[in-house]
């Protein structure tokens, strides 16, 4: 994000001329591991609605809006600074007013303009240590490089054309450093009747090695490269050889437990985004060298 100067503001006040709780907490990584402060964590509540459901000057421009961003304190949207226009920047320029929410599917962060910081929502209370991992909040700013495998024995189930492709307990999240993570299916959990091998090239991960492509087909109904495998993973990953992952953007429905799974942007990532994950997380545009 880029860098504005302006003075500092008063943080907003209830009715009564206390201050409410803080809503948000400044996120010690999201590539600012230095511990800065921020002086806006206590943005109104409930927060204004969203004015526009996109870009206002981008849509009358005709041109393509990408990270949109919902001013917290008069609810004004706009895109993100990597966008033609930087509109969400230029209304911050405009009114001061400092904090905007993302408004992608799947994230709950913020940004403040004027310290610089990312935002994540404030617990309610510190987390119950016995609670399971799952219902943790996780911020993939958090997950190693290279990737962790973690076993998850929550139901996860892949739905095409009306057929269930996969559904297992059985699933390994494979969890890196910027992106949601990525549920790979062992194959006696898949039907593997309806997978083709794609006429996609295989590609070359530096941490797992070459993965193989394939295609979905159920019946006259073809989803091109859908899904992938490491035959013959690198060493230290060989728990997931011959396992298959899915594109959730290329499916009908993917679901882990109970909840429909958000699909990582970006045509090359197959992320899979549940409720406990928080971003930001790479595969938008301009977030390439992430």
């Amino acid at each position: 994000m880029e860098s504005r100067n302006r003075p500092p503001r008063t943080a907003a006040t209830t009715r009564s001329g206390t201050e409410p709780e803080p809503r948000w907490e400044p996120r010690p990584d999201g590539g600012r591991p230095d511990g800065r402060l921020c002086a806006h964590t206590r943005t109104a509540f409930p927060e204004p609605l969203p004015l526009s459901e996109v870009c206002l000057p981008c849509a009358a421009g005709g041109r393509h809006q990408i990270g949109l961003r919902h001013c917290l304190t008069c609810g004004h949207v706009g895109c993100s600074d990597s966008s033609p226009g930087a509109h969400a920047s230029a209304h911050f320029d405009d009114s001061g007013h400092p904090v905007v929410r993302s408004l992608a599917p799947g994230e709950d962060w913020a940004w403040c303009y004027e310290d610089q910081v990312y935002l994540d929502p404030a617990p309610r209370g510190r987390p119950d240590p016995t609670a399971p991992a799952s219902s943790m909040p996780e911020s993939v700013w958090d997950y190693p490089r290279p990737p962790a495998l973690r076993e998850d024995a929550r139901v996860v189930r892949v739905e095409c054309a009306g057929h269930v492709v996969a559904e297992t307990r059985e699933a390994v999240r494979v969890l890196e450093t910027s992106h949601p993570p990525v549920f790979y299916v062992p194959p006696s959990d898949v039907a593997t009747e309806l997978l083709r091998p794609a006429a996609e090239a295989p590609t070359w991960c530096e941490w797992k090695g070459e993965a193989t492509y394939w295609d979905v087909v159920v019946g006259s109904d073809r989803r091109p490269g859908a899904a992938w495998s490491y035959p013959a993973p690198a060493p230290g990953y060989e728990h997931i050889a011959g396992f298959f992952a899915f594109y959730p953007g290329r499916m009908d429905r993917c679901t882990v437990g109970d909840q429909v799974v958000g699909a990582q942007r970006g045509d090359f990532y197959g992320g899979w985004i549940t409720a406990e994950v928080r971003g930001p997380f790479k595969g938008a545009p301009g977030t390439g060298m992430w």
